[in-house]
C-alpha cells in the first residue's frame, strides 16, 4: 500500500486514488477523491458494507433501532459504515462495535482526521481507529464547516452495498445519502414509523419513491443476497 505518515499525527496514512488498495467503488463516483487519510485497518475497504444513517436528533426508539441494526447485521458479517454524526450515526458505530468492544465499523468523516466532530464522539472515534477505519478526504487540521458533510455522504453512499435510513426528516442529510446511493446503484431501505412522527416522513417519502420498506434485518440480508 502507498501509504505516508502525517506529521500531524503518526497514525495517519494516506491512500491515492492510483494505488492497488484505493476502494475500486469511490471509482463510481463523478468526483472521487484524489486521496483518502485514513486511520485504521485498510483492509476493511475490501469487505461488503452497508451504510446506517438518520437524524442527528433522533428519538430514543431511532437510537435503539440503530443500535439493533447495526449490532444485528455485524453479526452477520456486514461492515457497518456511518458518518461519525450525533443521533443514529453514533448508535449504529456503537451497536456494530459490539458487547465486546473490538468489532470493526467504518466512520467517514467530515473533518480532518486529527479533528473528532462532534467533540462528546471522541471515545467513539478512538474505538474506531483502534478495532475498524477512520476516513476522510480532508487533511488534517480541516474543520467542520457544513459544505463538507454533502462531500462525505458521497463516499458514504459510494462504498456501500446499500443504505438504511433510520430516522429522517423531510430535509436531511440523510436522504442526500440516500439519492447518492440511489444514483449510483445502491440499494436503499427505509424505516417506517408513525405518520405523527415528523422524522418518519423522510422515510416515508424513501419508501413511495422505491426504497425498500424494512421491518427487521433479515429484510436487508435477504434483499443483499447475504
Amino acid at each position: 500500500m502507498h501509504t505516508s505518515k502525517q506529521s500531524q499525527n503518526s497514525q495517519i496514512f494516506t491512500i491515492g486514488r492510483n494505488t492497488s488498495d484505493y476502494p475500486s467503488r469511490l471509482l463510481d463516483l463523478a468526483d472521487p477523491p484524489q486521496l483518502l487519510y485514513i486511520v485504521g485497518n485498510p483492509a476493511l475497504l475490501n469487505l461488503p458494507m452497508l451504510a446506517i444513517v438518520g437524524s442527528r436528533n433522533a428519538s430514543p426508539e431511532g437510537l435503539k433501532h440503530g443500535h439493533y441494526f447495526a449490532q444485528s447485521l455485524a453479526s452477520e458479517g456486514l461492515l457497518v459504515i456511518s458518518g461519525l454524526a450525533r443521533g443514529i450515526d453514533g448508535a449504529a458505530h456503537y451497536g456494530a462495535i459490539g458487547s465486546n468492544g473490538n468489532h470493526p465499523t467504518i466512520a467517514v468523516c467530515g473533518t480532518g482526521l486529527d479533528v473528532v466532530y462532534p467533540k462528546e464522539h471522541h471515545y467513539l472515534a478512538k474505538k474506531i481507529g483502534n478495532c475498524g477505519l477512520l476516513i476522510s478526504e480532508l487533511a488534517p487540521g480541516t474543520g467542520p464547516t457544513p459544505g463538507n458533510f454533502p462531500r462525505r455522504n458521497r463516499i458514504i453512499a459510494a462504498l456501500s452495498l446499500g443504505v438504511l435510513v433510520i430516522e429522517a426528516a423531510e430535509k436531511s442529510g440523510s436522504l442526500i445519502t440516500a439519492r447518492l446511493a440511489c444514483e449510483l446503484g445502491r440499494e436503499v431501505f427505509a424505516l417506517p414509523g408513525s405518520i405523527r412522527n415528523p422524522l418518519a416522513k423522510g422515510c416515508h417519502q424513501l419508501i413511495q419513491q422505491g426504497a425498500k420498506l424494512v421491518q427487521g434485518p433479515r429484510d436487508i440480508l435477504e434483499e443483499l443476497h447475504f
